[in-house]
């Protein structure tokens, strides 16, 4: 299905079945675009386009999987608007080499129980510009309690920052198995205003940050937290890069463990994991190896 201006795009998007390839034109859509259709793991429905097809929201949603489940979304730029792109209740999509930027609030969020997603090989930078801390990059669950089961999200091989007006990955309380693997994190537009002062904010369980690259910080690398009780437990930190030059907070370490409990809430940081600058590579009493 050949798309090549904004109504064009929300028919197709309304009208697609299991299987369907939507490829965008180059050229700007304005507008808010919703898809609600699911399609299935083995006949999966794609929108494609290149970095030039830009999605162009003036507040709201830039593109919404609302139930979309199993949609692949892959090569164009979301931009404007509210939030990014949000996926509600939307079951294994996956993002691949899209842009996100210039929005108010969050760039890229899994939430209403948006299991099994992934976001690869992609760009999200510009967010938060309303200046309140709310601008995560990328967001996965929901605050204030552990309904949202949006479990076993993949957040692999992005380039988050500069100018993410909030941290750069939030991992809510609720949802199990995030991996966050290979990114390249810059914390230059941590506010401050929202607690927002790390890289990456763990709440939810059993996560593994592997591998990743972060500079630029206010405070810490990155940070685990107990919203709800017995949950930001079980993180595995492998091989992380973590440079906090310049970093101006109370605690400057890398990995800030604020709820370490040796058998209730047990952290993993291994021995290859390289701080340069801070304080230090963990919260003191934390075990390192």
């Amino acid at each position: 299905i050949d798309v090549s201006t904004p109504a064009q795009l929300k028919t197709a998007l309304s009208e697609a079945k299991a299987g369907d390839t939507i490829r965008l034109a180059d050229g700007t859509y304005k507008g808010n675009f919703r898809a609600a259709t699911a399609a299935g793991a083995s006949s999966r429905i794609t929108l494609t386009g290149s970095a030039k097809a830009v999605l162009s929201a003036d507040g709201g949603y830039g593109l919404h999987l609302d139930g979309a489940s199993y949609w692949t979304v892959r090569g164009i730029t979301v931009t404007g608007g509210q939030k990014g792109i949000v996926a509600d209740a939307a079951r294994g999509v996956v993002l691949d080499s899209v842009t996100v930027h210039g929005l108010d609030m969050e760039g890229v969020h899994f939430r209403k129980s948006s299991r099994d997603g992934v976001l690869k090989d992609s760009k999200i930078y510009d967010t938060g510009r309303d200046g309140r801390g709310m601008g995560e990059g990328v967001y996965v669950g929901s605050a204030g309690g552990t309904g949202d089961k949006s479990d076993n999200v993949q957040i692999l091989h992005n380039t988050i920052g500069p100018g993410v007006g909030g941290e750069n990955i939030d991992i809510k309380e609720g949802t199990i198995g995030a991996k966050i693997i290979g990114n390249t994190f810059d914390g230059s537009g941590l506010t401050g205003a929202h607690y927002d002062d790390s890289w990456a904010d763990i709440k939810g369980n059993k996560v593994l940050v592997e591998d990743n690259t972060g500079k630029h910080t206010r405070n810490n690398g990155y940070e685990t937290h107990s919203q709800q009780p017995g949950w930001g437990c079980g993180t595995v930190f492998r091989n992380n890069r973590s440079d906090l030059s310049g970093a101006i907070g109370p605690d400057r370490y890398g990995f800030h463990i604020t709820n370490y409990q040796a058998a209730d809430c047990p952290v993993t940081i291994t021995a290859d994991n390289k701080v340069t600058g801070g304080r230090g590579i963990a919260t003191p009493g934390v075990p390192i190896g």
